[in-house]
C-alpha cells in the first residue's frame, strides 16, 4: 500500500496538466502512487497522461465522464486509491518541491490523524507576491494532534480540498465523497471536519496554487452559484443531526453565510434570479440559525440583519454602493481622425449586421492563410454573408478582384468593424477594436508553436522588448470567442499562452485543406507558374525569423548548397514573411518565392523541406514529404526565443548541423531513408491530428451557421487520408 494517493482532476485545464503532474513526478519522496482522473479514453487530457503512464508505473489514469464534474472526477479517483492518505490536486496546481517528504515526516509524528491540514501558496497569475491564506486560517492550533472540539474555528468549509491529506479508511469508514454539484470544496470540507475526531496542521505550504488569469469558474456569473446555498445546506443539516456543539457550530454557521454574502453583494455573479437566491439564502439563515446566535456588527451586521429579515429591497440598495468598485474598464474606440472616431463611436450604437463577416490575415498583407480559407468555405456553404477582407493599402492590389476588401484605416475599414457579427483573424484586430456583444471572434493563428507564444514569452526579455505591452496583449485576446488548433499540441500551449475564456476548436488549420485535395495538375500547374524546371528536385528553404538578428539572412550558402547536394537540386527560397519586399530575387539555381502569395502553393511544389525552427514544417508535414531540420544555432534559439518542447528529440526528419552535414543528407539520399520516413511518420501522428482536408467547413459550419457541435463533421484518421500526389509522381 502506497504512503499517499494523489489525485488531479483534468476537465478543462489540460495545458497545465502536465506540469501538475511533473510536480508529483519530481518529488523526492516515491512512496505513492498518482491518479490523474480524464474524461475519456480519447479526451485530450487522456493522450498526455497516456505517455506518462508507460514512462512511470505509479502513474494509473482513471476515467469520469464530464457530467460528473470536479466531485465526480473526484470521488472516481478516491474509489480507485489504495494509498494510506489521499491528496487532491487540481490542475492548476502543484506541489512544492518536498511536499511529499514534510507529509510523511509531519504524519509520523502526529501518529494516523483523519486529515493532516497544510498551508499552501495561492500565486497570482501575471505577477505580485505569492499569498498564504489558509496560515491565518491554522495559526494558533495545538502543535500535535488534536480533536476539532479544541478549535472551533477551524470548519474546513474555508479551505479547499487541496489543502489538506485524508486518512483514505476514514473516509471510507465515514462514507465521506465529495457531493454533487459547484462548491463542492464546502460541502466536502464541512463535512470531513464535522466527522473527524483527530486532526494536526503542518503550517508549511504543500501546494502552490497557480490562479488562472479568468479567475475560478465559480466565480464566473450564472445560476450554479444557487448550488453554494445547497451545500450550506448539507453542512448545517449535518451538523444538526449530530448535535454539534454551540461553540463549533457557531463559527461553522458564520463562515458558511460570510461566503452566501459575499455572492449575494457581488455585482456580476447573479445577473438573474438575485432575488431567488436571497429569498432561498433568507430561508437558510433563519433555519440553521444556532440559538442564541449574537450578529456582528458594522456593515456586515447589516447584511446579516437584513438578510434574517428577507428585506431584499433594503439588500439591493445597499449592494450598490459595491457596484462601482466592480465595473469593468473598457476600451474606447480610437481611431486616429477625429470624424472618423466619431463615425465609428456612432456605426457602435447602431445594430450589429447578421450578415457581415469581416476577415484579415497577417495584420493585413493581404488574401491569405486560415482567414481566406474560410472565406473560400463560407463563399459556397454560406453564400448569404457579405465577407469584407481587410488589407494594408499597399496590398489592396493583391486581393482577388471578386473579393470585396476595405483598406486598413480607412472610413469603411472602422464601418464594417462596428457592425459585423463575425470578425475572423490569424492575428489580432487593432487595439482599439471594440468587441460587441452579440459578436463572435475567431482567432484562427498560423501556425503550430514550437517556440514561446502570448504571455509565455514574458521571462524572454529579446522577445518582450519585441512583443510590446502584455496587458494590451490580453485585451486583444479577451475579444476572442473561438480560438482555433490543428493538434493537441497547440491546444495545450494556446491556453498557457492565451490565457482567457474563449472556447477552444480542434478542427485544424483551413489553409492545409489544399494538402489533401490538391490534384496532381494543382502540383503540376504551380511548379510551372514557379518557374521549376522540369526533372529538377525542388527543395523548399524556408527559414523562420530570428528575434536577436537585424534583417534577413539566408544562414546558408544556397548556391553552394546546390552544387553540393547535386546537379538535380534547386531551392524555393522562402524567407520570413516579415522579410517579404514584394519582389523576387533569383539567381542561378534558387528561386525567391518570398513574394508568392500562398505558401501552401510552394509547399505543396516542393518536393522536401529544409527549415531551421519555422512553424511551416508542422503544415508541411501533412504532404507526408521529407523534412530536413537545419539547426545550426539551435541552442542559442531556444535560450533567446524559448520552445515548447525540444525539436532535436523528435524532429520530423534529418537534422543537420552544418552546410557541408546539409548537402550530405541530399547528396547521400538520406533526406529520403526509411529512418527519415519513420521519423516524420512519429512527427505527423503528433501534429497533423486534425488537418484532414475537412476544416474550413467544420468552422463555417460551426462559427458562422452556427451549428451545434455534434453536427460538424468528424475528423477523418490521418491513416485514411491522401495527400497532394508527390511532384515526382506528376512528373513521371
Amino acid at each position: 500500500m502506497p504512503r499517499f494517493s494523489i489525485i488531479v482532476p483534468s476537465h478543462g485545464v489540460t495545458g497545465r496538466l502536465s506540469q501538475a503532474l511533473d510536480s508529483v513526478l519530481a518529488q523526492s519522496f516515491g512512496d505513492f502512487e498518482l491518479i490523474p482522473v480524464c474524461d475519456a479514453p480519447e479526451a485530450p487530457a487522456a493522450d498526455v497522461v497516456a505517455g506518462y503512464a508507460e514512462r512511470d508505473s505509479r502513474v494509473a489514469p482513471v476515467h469520469s465522464p464530464p457530467s460528473g464534474g470536479l466531485a465526480g472526477a473526484r470521488n472516481s479517483g478516491m474509489r480507485a486509491a489504495a494509498g494510506a492518505y489521499l491528496l487532491f490536486l487540481d490542475c492548476d496546481d502543484l506541489l512544492v518541491p518536498g511536499a511529499l517528504a514534510a507529509l510523511d515526516a509531519r504524519l509520523a509524528e502526529t501518529g494516523d490523524v483523519d486529515v493532516l491540514y497544510v498551508e499552501h501558496e495561492r500565486v497570482p497569475w501575471w505577477e505580485g507576491e505569492p499569498s498564504n491564506p489558509a496560515a491565518p486560517l491554522l495559526a494558533g492550533t495545538p502543535a500535535g494532534a488534536f480533536s476539532p472540539d479544541q478549535v472551533p474555528a477551524l470548519t474546513g468549509v474555508q479551505l479547499p480540498a487541496w489543502s489538506a491529506a485524508y486518512r483514505r479508511t476514514f473516509l471510507v469508514e465515514q462514507q465521506l465523497t465529495f457531493p454533487e454539484g459547484h462548491f463542492t470544496d464546502v460541502g466536502f470540507g464541512g463535512s470531513v471536519t464535522l466527522k473527524a475526531e483527530k486532526v494536526a496542521v503542518l503550517r508549511q505550504a504543500v501546494v502552490r496554487h497557480l490562479v488562472r488569469r479568468q479567475g475560478s469558474r465559480l466565480a464566473l456569473p450564472g445560476e450554479h452559484h444557487l448550488e453554494l446555498l445547497a451545500q450550506t445546506d448539507l453542512v448545517l443539516t449535518r451538523a444538526a443531526e449530530q448535535g454539534l456543539s454551540a461553540d463549533r457550530l457557531v463559527p461553522l454557521f458564520e463562515q458558511l453565510f460570510a461566503a452566501v454574502l459575499k455572492t449575494a453583494v457581488h455585482p456580476k455573479r447573479l445577473p438573474a434570479k438575485r432575488r431567488i437566491f436571497f429569498r432561498l439564502a433568507s430561508r437558510l439563515y433563519r433555519r440553521h440559525r444556532p440559538p442564541g446566535h449574537r450578529m456582528p456588527g458594522g456593515s456586515l451586521g447589516v447584511q446579516h440583519r437584513l438578510l434574517a429579515t428577507g428585506a431584499y429591497t433594503a439588500f439591493r440598495a445597499l449592494r450598490g454602493v459595491n457596484q462601482s468598485a466592480s465595473k469593468a474598464a473598457e476600451h474606447l474606440p480610437r481611431p486616429r481622425m477625429v470624424r472618423t472616431r466619431l463615425r465609428y463611436a456612432a456605426n457602435l450604437r447602431r445594430p450589429l449586421d447578421p450578415n457581415l463577416a469581416v476577415y484579415c490575415a497577417y495584420w493585413g498583407r493581404g488574401y491569405a492563410c486560415n482567414p481566406a480559407a474560410i472565406h473560400a468555405r463560407a463563399r459556397e456553404l454560406a453564400p448569404h454573408l457579405r465577407s469584407v477582407f481587410l488589407v494594408e493599402p499597399d496590398q489592396a492590389h493583391t486581393v482577388p478582384q471578386d473579393i470585396e476588401h476595405a483598406v486598413i484605416g480607412s472610413a469603411k475599414y472602422w464601418d464594417v468593424l462596428a457592425r459585423a457579427t463575425y470578425l475572423v483573424n490569424n492575428a489580432n484586430f487593432a487595439d482599439a477594436v471594440v468587441k460587441r456583444p452579440g459578436s463572435v471572434h475567431l482567432s484562427t493563428q498560423h501556425g503550430t508553436p514550437l517556440k514561446k507564444m502570448g504571455v509565455d514569452q514574458a521571462t524572454y526579455p529579446v522577445v518582450a522588448a519585441a512583443t510590446g505591452s502584455f496587458s494590451k496583449l490580453l485585451a486583444r485576446i479577451d475579444r476572442w470567442d473561438y480560438n482555433l488548433t490543428s493538434n493537441r499540441h497547440s491546444t495545450q500551449m494556446w491556453e498557457r499562452a492565451f490565457p482567457a475564456a474563449h472556447e477552444t476548436l480542434e478542427y485544424g488549420y483551413p489553409r492545409n485543406d489544399v494538402y489533401y485535395t490538391a490534384t496532381a495538375a494543382d502540383v503540376a500547374r504551380i511548379r510551372a507558374e514557379l518557374g521549376i524546371p522540369e526533372g529538377k528536385t525542388a527543395v523548399l528553404y524556408a527559414p523562420t525569423h530570428r528575434d536577436y538578428h537585424t534583417g534577413f539572412d539566408t544562414g546558408l550558402d544556397l548556391e553552394a548548397f546546390c552544387e553540393e547536394a547535386g546537379e538535380d537540386v534547386v531551392v524555393l527560397l522562402r524567407a520570413h514573411y516579415f522579410y517579404d519586399q514584394g519582389t523576387a530575387r533569383n539567381t542561378g539555381r534558387i528561386i525567391d518565392v518570398t513574394a508568392h502569395r500562398s505558401s501552401e502553393d510552394v509547399c505543396l511544389a516542393a518536393d522536401a523541406l529544409i527549415t531551421d525552427y519555422s512553424s511551416i514544417m508542422f503544415d508541411y508535414a501533412n504532404l507526408d514529404r521529407p523534412v530536413v531540420v537545419y539547426a545550426d544555432d539551435w541552442d542559442v534559439y531556444r535560450e533567446t526565443r524559448g520552445v515548447y518542447f525540444d525539436l532535436m528529440e523528435v524532429p520530423p526528419g534529418p537534422v543537420a548541423r552544418t552546410p557541408g552535414e546539409l548537402a550530405r543528407v541530399f547528396r547521400d539520399g538520406s533526406w529520403a531513408s526509411p529512418e527519415s520516413t519513420a521519423a516524420r511518420a512519429a512527427f505527423r501522428e503528433r501534429f497533423c491530428q486534425f488537418d484532414d482536408g475537412r476544416a474550413a467547413e467544420r468552422v463555417v459550419r460551426r462559427v458562422l451557421l452556427g451549428e451545434p457541435p455534434e453536427s460538424i463533421p468528424p475528423v477523418i484518421p490521418l491513416a485514411e487520408r491522401t495527400p497532394a500526389p508527390v511532384p515526382a509522381l506528376v512528373r513521371n
